[in-house]
C-alpha cells in the first residue's frame, strides 16, 4: 500500500470526487504498475507490491532508504551521480517529470531498464515529495505476451496519472475556496488554479437576486487577450426558453459538454450571443459548462474553454468540473449569506454609534472600522455620554465573537450600561459589578471586556481627574505634553461573565489629567496582529500615538487606523479625548 500517496480527505463537503481513502488503496495495492513514494530527500517512504516484485526487494528492505543510491544506476551498472539524475532534479523543482532508458538495481543484483513519471505530492499547499510510476521497458525483449502486459501497464500508468493530478487539482482548488468568505477573492484564485492545468481560458457567470447575470470572472493565459480577463461584466438579460448550454445550465440545468463549439454558439438570445462572440474571440474548440451549486441552489455557471482540437474535454473531465462547479457553488452561496450578515451587523454598530457630546472645552473623537473584508464582524463600540452630575462617561468595549450575534449583544450592553451609569451615579467599578450582575438575566453575552471612565472636573476649567475601572480591556493610553506616554494599567478586573471572583467589588483608579494631554480609549483589534504578540502591538501603538500627539484629534484618529500594519482580521473601535492646553 502507498501510505500518503494522496492527501487525507476532510468532511463530506471537502471529499474527494473520484477516490475515497478504502477505494485508493485497492487501487494502488492491486495496481499491476509499480508505484514509489518518496520525500523531498529521496527517501522512500512506501511501495506498492507491483514495486516489490519490479525490483525483487521488499518493502521493509526498501522503506526510508535514498532511491537514487538504492534503486539507480548507469548503463552498466555502475554509480550514477546525484547530479545527473533526472528525479532527483525533478525534487528539487517540486514538478512533474519522466523518462525512458534509466537503469534499475534489483535485488538479485540484475539490472532492468524502466520507464517512470512523477507527480509532486502536496498537503495543504505545502511540497510533500514525489509520487512515481514506473514500468520494465527493457528493450522490446520477451513474449508477445510479456510485451502485451507491459503495453497494459504503460495504460494503466497513464490513467493512474491522469486521476492523481484531478485529485491534486480539486485538493488544490478545496483547500484555496476554504480560505476566504469573500466570493470575487475565490473565484479570481480560481481562475488560477484551472489555467492552464485543466484549461485555457475560464469564464464564470454569476446570477443575482433580480435574475440579471453578471460575469465576474475571465483568466486567460498569461500574456494573451488580457483585455479579456478580470472585469466584472452586465451580461444581457435571457429567457428560459434560450437552448444555449449556458442560459440552459443557469436556469439550473445539467452539466453540459459542448462537442460542437460552432452549433452551441448560434444565434439565440443576447446572452448567448454575447457568450458566443468571447468563445470565438479566444478561439475556442471545446468547451464544458456546469452549474455552481447544485439542486435548486444554483448560483451561476463556471465555462472551462480549451483551444487544441487534439485536446477536446473527455466525459471524465466534465465529472471533476462538475464537481468544482458544486464546491465553488457552496463558496459563492455561503459568501453571500455573509455579506448580508455582516452588512445587518455593521450597520447595527454604526446606528448604535451616535454622535459624541459636546463638553465645554474637552474634544472628543472616534472612529469604528470593521473587520476587512472576508473576515466576521465583532462587537466592538464605543460610547461617550454626560451622566446626571454633570461629569462625562467614557466607555470602550468589546463582546466576545465574531458574528451577528455579537453585535446583538453589544447593542444590549450598550443600553444598558448607559441606564445603570445614569441611574446608579456611583464609581465606575461599581456600575460594572451591576452590569455583571444583569448580564446573565437580561442579555444574550457571555462574556465581555470594556473600560468604564468618568472624566471629572469642570468642563471648562478643570482641574480633571480620570476613574476608571477595566473588565479584562486593553489599558488606557496617555499622552501627555512633552512628549510622554504611558499606559494606564490599574483599576485592572476580571472580564464580564467570568464570575471568578470571590463576591468582592471592582477596583478603581484614578489618574490627574494635565491640561493638553490626550486618552485614547481602544479595542483590541488596534494592537493584536496575527504573528505579532501584544507587547509589539502596545509597542507600535505607543510609537505611533507619540508622532501624532500634536495632530488634531480626527488626524489622530485617521493616522492611528491607517498606519495598522496588514493582516488584522477584526474590527477597530477607538475613542479619543483631548483636554484643553493651560
Amino acid at each position: 500500500m502507498v501510505e500518503g500517496a494522496v492527501p487525507g480527505t476532510g468532511d463530506e463537503e471537502r471529499s474527494r470526487p473520484a477516490a475515497e481513502p478504502d477505494l485508493w488503496r485497492q487501487v494502488v495495492e492491486q495496481l499491476s504498475t509499480a508505484v514509489m513514494v518518496v520525500d523531498p530527500a529521496a527517501r522512500i517512504l512506501a511501495v506498492n507490491p507491483a514495486a516489490e516484485r519490479l525490483l525483487g526487494r521488499t518493502a521493509d528492505a526498501m522503506r526510508g532508504r535514498d532511491a537514487h543510491e538504492l534503486l539507480h544506476r548507469d548503463a552498466g551498472g555502475g554509480a550514477l551521480v546525484r547530479e545527473r539524475c533526472p528525479l532527483l532534479r525533478a525534487l528539487a523543482e517540486r514538478a512533474a517529470a519522466g523518462g525512458d532508458g534509466d537503469s534499475y538495481l534489483r535485488g538479485d543484483g540484475r539490472l532492468i531498464t524502466i520507464a517512470w513519471s512523477a507527480s509532486p505530492l502536496t498537503d495543504s499547499g505545502s511540497f510533500t515529495g514525489m509520487a512515481v510510476l514506473f514500468t520494465d521497458s527493457t528493450g522490446g525483449r520477451g513474449t508477445r505476451r510479456e510485451r502485451a502486459e507491459r503495453a497494459e501497464r504503460a495504460a494503466y500508468t497513464s490513467a493512474l496519472e491522469d486521476l492523481t493530478e484531478r485529485l491534486t487539482l480539486v485538493a488544490d482548488i478545496t483547500d484555496v475556496l476554504g480560505q476566504t468568505l469573500d466570493a470575487d477573492e475565490a473565484l479570481a484564485r480560481l481562475g488560477r488554479l484551472l489555467v492552464p492545468r485543466l484549461a485555457d481560458w475560464t469564464a464564470v457567470d454569476l446570477r443575482t437576486g433580480s435574475g440579471q447575470v453578471h460575469r465576474v470572472a475571465v483568466t486567460g493565459p498569461t500574456g494573451r487577450d488580457t483585455a479579456l480577463e478580470g472585469g466584472r461584466e452586465h451580461l444581457p438579460e435571457a429567457g428560459e426558453a434560450d437552448p444555449s448550454p449556458l442560459v440552459q445550465v443557469l436556469n439550473g440545468g445539467d452539466p453540459v459538454l459542448w462537442d460542437s463549439v460552432g452549433a452551441a454558439v448560434s444565434p439565440g438570445s443576447p446572452l448567448a450571443a454575447h457568450h458566443g462572440d468571447f468563445l470565438r474571440t479566444v478561439g475556442a474548440t471545446s468547451v464544458v459548462t456546469v452549474p455552481l451549486g447544485s439542486g435548486p441552489r444554483i448560483t451561476g455557471a463556471l465555462t472551462l474553454v480549451r483551444t487544441d482540437p487534439a485536446h477536446p474535454f473527455d466525459a471524465a473531465d466534465l465529472e471533476v468540473v462538475s464537481d468544482i462547479g458544486h464546491r465553488v457553488g457552496l463558496v459563492v452561496d455561503n459568501a453571500r449569506r455573509f455579506g448580508r450578515q455582516r452588512a445587518v451587523a455593521e450597520a447595527m454598530q454604526r446606528n448604535l454609534l451616535g454622535p459624541l457630546p459636546r463638553h465645554g472645552r474637552l474634544r472628543l473623537a472616534a472612529r469604528y472600522q470593521p473587520a476587512p473584508v472576508g473576515s466576521q464582524v465583532g462587537g466592538d463600540w464605543y460610547d461617550a455620554f454626560e451622566l446626571k452630575d454633570g461629569t462625562l462617561a467614557l466607555v470602550i468595549g468589546d463582546v466576545v465573537g465574531h458574528d451577528l450575534t455579537a453585535a446583538a449583544g453589544m447593542s444590549q450592553l450598550h443600553g444598558i450600561l448607559r441606564s445603570l451609569a445614569w441611574d446608579h451615579g456611583g464609581p465606575p467599578g461599581s456600575v460594572v459589578d451591576h452590569l455583571d450582575d444583569a448580564m446573565p438575566a437580561i442579555t444574550t453575552v457571555p462574556m465581555a471586556t470594556l473600560v468604564l471612565a468618568r472624566v471629572e472636573g469642570h468642563p471648562h476649567d478643570g482641574p480633571w481627574t480620570l476613574r476608571w475601572t477595566s473588565a479584562g480591556h486593553p489599558p488606557p493610553l496617555l499622552l501627555t505634553p512633552g512628549g510622554h506616554a504611558r499606559y494606564l494599567e490599574a483599576g485592572q478586573g476580571l472580564l464580564l461573565g467570568a464570575h471568578l471572583g470571590d463576591g468582592g467589588s471592582r477596583p478603581n483608579a484614578t489618574e490627574p489629567l494635565p491640561p493638553g494631554s490626550t486618552l485614547l480609549l481602544y479595542t483590541d483589534g488596534l494592537i493584536e496582529i496575527p504573528g505579532s504578540d501584544l507587547d509589539t502591538g502596545l509597542t507600535r501603538l505607543r510609537r505611533h500615538a507619540l508622532g501624532l500627539a500634536h495632530a488634531s484629534l480626527d488626524t489622530l484618529c485617521d493616522q492611528l487606523l491607517a498606519r495598522m500594519p496588514p493582516g488584522s482580521t477584526d474590527d477597530v473601535a477607538l475613542l479619543a479625548l483631548r483636554l484643553p492646553s493651560a
